[in-house]
């Protein structure tokens, strides 16, 4: 079990906890929306590097001072002493009803059991494509960091969704840890501890029984038990630092041990009914992207039909219709696209977007949520295009992932970004 380490009791829970740092990217708004409520308060907002910001210049100096404020906050009171736990967790989001509480559990895993490069053969898989370049600024973060503050999702295959349910009605035998609204209506986290030997127990054999289930569906190979749901850039940039550690440190005794070696996460239940999909869609920038109409007109049996505006695009765009189908917002239009379902919408896409940017030279975006998307093009300072994706399907997700193994970057999003995981809890990644 990890030591988690909390919040002191006289710390404004609201103001401490924050969005996942990968949220937000293109409404600068909204972090200064944060900033405002934050003040001067102790919060994990000093704590993360909103990735809003990586563009910046001050990047050496901002993760300078994350550095610094925890280390100011481990010395001057501002945490509990830690807690050797798991938790239990319930959150309500603003986009839930009427399965409005999604459980989780906060625990650490071994990252000697994950892998994100493709081929690669471990118990804890990614689902998306990681792309080595987006790495450095989050192992930057992370590499001489005293804390960490997860926001990674893991996903168990529960089909019955059992596991989570039977930890919580044991745990919220006893009081909580903690619980607090969450700022700009995000709704509200509660956490309870999970560090008994019965309840323990349970987790544990609960775990091996789904991983001897063959629930990779190919019983020929190693099954997987974690999917990584969100947040794999950052649990690769821990890996790394990981590895970074271990090459410099060989030989040592205890290394094997280290805090380093493993990272803190919330595991939940892919089956969970208040966890659903989302698109994370694409917002493209540069002189060149009402080309993007005639790009997208050479996937598989293509038809282009105009459409009359946002909602209309929106609806048409996740309708069922036996193909696949995008929606494209250009300057000029709306325009829905249907093609060929001869494999996943995204999976035929991005190669597409990949060799449009780099013959263009325009930039890419991945954004939450459709209004984020016409926002953005809308935007008089920037020539910008928007491409809007389908969600994907729960069923057969594990196998797909199993069969052919991660999907293509930005697949698709745990929820819209204001459902995503609250930063809170800590832990210490020093000997």
């Amino acid at each position: 079990m990890p030591e988690i380490l909390l919040p002191a009791s006289g710390i404004d829970r609201k103001k401490w906890a924050v969005i996942a740092c990968d949220q937000f990217t293109q409404d600068a708004k909204y972090w200064e929306a944060a900033n405002a409520i934050v003040g001067d308060a102790p919060s994990t907002l000093r704590l993360i590097f909103p990735e809003i910001y990586l563009e910046e210049p001050d990047k050496r100096e901002r993760i300078e001072r994350i550095h610094g404020a925890m280390r100011t906050y481990l010395e001057q009171g501002v945490f509990a002493p830690p807690v050797e736990t798991f938790i239990y967790v319930e959150r309500t989001t603003p986009f839930g009803a009427p399965f409005d509480v999604r459980r989780g559990l906060v625990a650490s895993i071994d990252l000697e059991q994950y892998e994100w490069r493709q081929g690669e053969k471990a118990l804890i898989k990614t689902t998306e494509g990681t792309a080595p370049e987006r790495l450095p600024p989050r192992v930057d973060v992370r590499r001489g960091a005293p804390l960490e503050i997860p926001h990674v999702l893991l996903l168990i295959n529960d089909k019955a969704d059992a596991l989570l349910p039977a930890l919580g009605e044991r745990a919220k035998a006893a009081s909580p840890l903690y619980h607090t609204e969450l700022m700009l209506d995000s709704g509200s986290v509660t956490g309870w501890a999970v560090n008994t030997e019965e309840d323990v127990s349970l987790f544990l054999q609960n775990l091996e029984t789904l991983a001897s289930t063959g629930l990779n569906g190919c019983e020929d190979e190693k099954p997987f038990l974690f999917a990584v749901g969100d947040g794999n850039h950052s649990l690769a940039a821990a890996k790394s630092v990981w590895e970074e550690y271990k090459a410099s440190h060989a030989g040592e005794r205890g290394i094997e041990r280290h805090p380093a070696r493993y990272a803190m996460v919330e595991i939940e239940n892919l089956y969970d009914a208040a966890i659903h999909f989302a698109p994370i869609h694409r917002v493209l920038f540069g002189d060149h992207v009402n080309g993007l109409l005639e790009t997208l007109s050479t996937l598989p049996d293509a038809a282009v039909t105009r459409i009359g505006g946002e909602k209309e695009l929106s609806s048409l765009t996740i309708a069922f219709s036996g193909k696949n189908r995008l929606g494209l917002v250009l300057d000029n239009g709306f325009y829905l696209i249907e093609f060929a379902d001869c494999g996943l919408a995204v999976a035929l896409l991005q190669p597409l977007l990949d060799r449009f940017v780099k013959e263009t030279g325009s930039s890419i975006d991945y954004v939450h949520g459709e209004d984020a998307v016409f926002h953005a093009v809308r935007r008089s300072d920037r020539h910008g295009a928007g491409i809007l994706l389908p969600p994907i399907q729960k069923s057969g997700f594990f196998e797909t992932i199993s069969r052919l193994g991660a999907l293509p970057r930005k697949s698709f999003s745990m929820g819209e970004s204001s459902e995503k995981r609250f930063y809170f809890e800590c832990r210490s990644l020093e000997a």
